[in-house]
């Protein structure tokens, strides 16, 4: 096989030009490309690390600010709570104020039915003692045939309504 016998020859110019192509691809490639893909890599790796902790900064600050919103919130509704309940103690007091002059005209007005009403049942009571006293001497004439004055009969008549 002349192959066999050939490679004697050819095997040390086969490794140098395995060598020069190796040094070669190692220049090209392990000096040339791969730092440049190395920081490649790494700057992306510092934009997605940078841009996560912007993000996380982002979501803090908005933490914040609805913790800020919520306390703001609450602090409006305790104030608007208040200001109801103020209004609603004004509201109150008022109507009391408008029911205690109510109150205090109803009264008023009662008290002087009250006596207009006392006035009244005295006069009544005056004018049915006094014609009670006429019929009662108009009876006695008519049926006695006496003359009673009128003081007697008047006498007469109250002792009767007290009785009575």
């Amino acid at each position: 096989m002349p192959q066999i016998a050939q490679l004697a020859e050819t095997y040390s110019s086969q490794i140098f030009w395995l060598l020069v192509i190796f040094g070669f691809v190692f220049f090209v490639i392990g000096r040339g490309m791969v730092p440049k893909v190395m920081d490649t890599v790494g700057l992306r790796d510092k934009q997605i690390a940078d841009d996560l902790a912007a993000a996380q900064a982002a979501r803090d600050a908005a933490d914040e600010q609805e913790e800020a919103w919520r306390k703001r919130e609450n602090e409006n509704r305790a104030a608007a709570h208040a200001l109801v309940s103020e209004a609603k103690a004004k509201a109150a007091a008022s109507s009391e104020k408008k029911l205690a002059k109510v109150q205090a005209a109803i009264d008023t007005q009662a008290a002087e039915a009250e006596a207009r009403i006392n006035s009244a049942r005295t006069k009544a009571e005056g004018e049915i003692q006094s014609v009670a006293a006429e019929a009662a001497q108009d009876i006695v004439s008519r049926l006695a045939g006496i003359e009673v004055d009128k003081a007697a009969a008047s006498v007469a008549v109250k002792k009767a309504m007290a009785n009575g």
